[in-house]
């Protein structure tokens, strides 16, 4: 509390907690909380998220950090077709002239400028898509053109550094396609088009003409902001994320189905985490239609794992990830007592152990950073973001002081030094544990009712999926 007063955002907690209970009132289904928001205790006593953040050693510094003063994020999700009931009720609460969506500017990418402006030079349509063609896939021209043939060797696959030659030819001549390729260069990055915001909208106190400039769009009846995300942030401006998740919408119509056919009230919040058909269900892989967990890869690691706690589906939610993939092999076999456990530090058991001795979760990395090294809490989550973030300068300032303070505690510098370099390298894929445990929940909710209630769920998967076809046959 005195975190969030000190800050000045006991405002932004209230009016989430009111768009929430009201949203409830209506019987829009609500998520039990996503992303870092889930680490507030704060949060879960007022009912904005319903994960206990002391049983699952989430961390309110990863939320909020007074050393790090930003405007918090609670992302919310409803379900799908409750979204813009909620959307309407603030609209009424606070009234049409104080909200407003976002907007969002699109770019010019390297193909789009080239095609755009060989249209407007009269350049042949063939000569066109020839030369965006030669572009490689996600390449930008300015970092082409004006780097080095070492550099290039570096960035682009061999496969692709003939087409970035035959760009760097063109662009040297003289003719109408040299032309169209430099004035390309000049066009990429500039603005092409504007969107609006998925979920994002904006709450101001009085009329929001009087904080921001505003537009109106053709797909919104609201205003919308000039600024984008990061400028309405940087503002300071009150912005709610409202996102709509379809898989609330299955578990809720499931419940409908299984009281007008067993006459039996189901609350999904209170299924017990330690149910047995539902942990056989993701040990035979059996995960087509569970929220996150219906890919193959994953339903192939869910048969080697054969998870038996909540705390294996938390782990597997974060580790099937690019980066992280390549520790779920490790993690199965020390789950199933094919490879030794072991511990860089005893001290770093306490923390370790639900995960079998790999670091998976940022909030990991922010507590043995205070156990073994005295770091404040603020501290910690300033570590895990300039290791999140690569941020050089700021590591290199505070690898001293873990250093130091963790030997002075009785640790081996040899030892440190190991744990400071996996950490660099695996921090920047360490993932949210508050954000994974919720979805793991809402994964769990659906498998629960899978395992109990088949034919009801996945109706309720079906019809929810009927116009598309594709959905309809891999669910079939």
């Amino acid at each position: 509390m005195h975190g969030i007063a000190e800050t000045g955002y006991p405002g932004y907690f209230l009016i989430t907690e009111d768009c929430i209970r009201e949203a409830r009132n209506m019987d829009v289904s609500v998520g039990p909380g996503r992303g870092s928001a889930a680490g507030s205790v704060v949060d879960y006593c007022i009912w904005i998220t319903n994960i206990d953040p002391i049983k699952y050693d989430l961390l309110f510094e990863r939320f909020l950090n007074p050393d790090r003063v930003s405007m918090p994020d609670i992302d919310i999700d409803f379900d799908d077709e409750g979204r813009s009931k909620v959307m309407d009720y603030v609209i009424e609460k606070y009234g049409s002239n104080q909200v407003a969506q976002i907007i969002t500017y699109g770019t010019m990418a390297a193909k789009s400028s080239i095609r755009d402006t060989a249209r407007v030079l009269d350049l042949p349509l063939f000569d066109a898509d020839r030369i965006s063609k030669l572009v490689p896939t996600m390449a930008k021209l300015n970092k082409i053109f004006g780097a080095t043939d070492q550099e290039l060797r570096q960035k682009f696959r061999s496969d692709d550094l003939p087409k970035v030659n035959e760009l760097l030819t063109i662009s040297a001549g003289l003719g109408l396609e040299a032309q169209t390729l430099n004035q390309a260069r000049v066009l990429e990055g500039s603005i092409r088009n504007t969107g609006i915001h998925a979920c994002g909208v904006i709450i101001t106190p009085s009329d929001i003409t009087n904080f921001v400039p505003v537009a109106t769009a053709k797909d919104s009846d609201l205003y919308v902001t000039q600024f984008d995300n990061s400028v309405v942030e940087d503002a300071g401006l009150l912005k709610m994320d409202f996102l709509g998740l379809k898989t609330l919408t299955l578990i809720k119509d499931t419940v409908k189905l299984v009281k007008h056919k067993h006459d039996v009230d189901l609350d999904p919040d209170t299924f017990p985490l330690d149910d047995e058909k539902t942990y056989e269900l993701f040990q035979r892989g059996e995960t087509v239609g569970i929220f996150q967990y219906e890919s193959d890869g994953m339903r192939k690691y869910m048969k080697e794992l054969k998870p038996t706690v909540f705390a294996d589906l938390i782990a597997m939610n974060a580790l099937y990830r690019p980066g992280p993939l390549e520790y779920i092999p490790s993690f199965i076999r020390r789950k199933n007592g094919e490879e030794t456990i072991e511990y860089d530090l005893p001290a770093m058991e306490e923390y370790l152990q639900e995960t079998y001795g790999i670091t998976v979760y940022q909030e990991q990395v922010m507590l043995l950073s205070q156990k073994l090294a005295d770091f404040s809490k603020g501290d910690a989550d300033v570590l895990r973001k300039a290791m999140g973030k690569k941020q050089k300068a700021v590591l290199d300032k505070m690898k001293p002081r873990f250093i130091k303070n963790a030997e002075a505690n009785g640790h081996d510098s040899a030892k440190l030094e190991k744990i400071w370099k996996d950490w660099e390298a695996f921090a920047s894929y360490a993932f949210n544990k508050s954000h994974s445990t919720c979805y793991a929940w809402i994964a769990y909710q659906t498998a629960y009712l899978k395992a109990h209630y088949p034919a009801e769920y996945m109706a309720a998967v079906l019809s929810n999926n009927m116009r598309d076809i594709k959905q309809v046959t891999f669910f079939m």
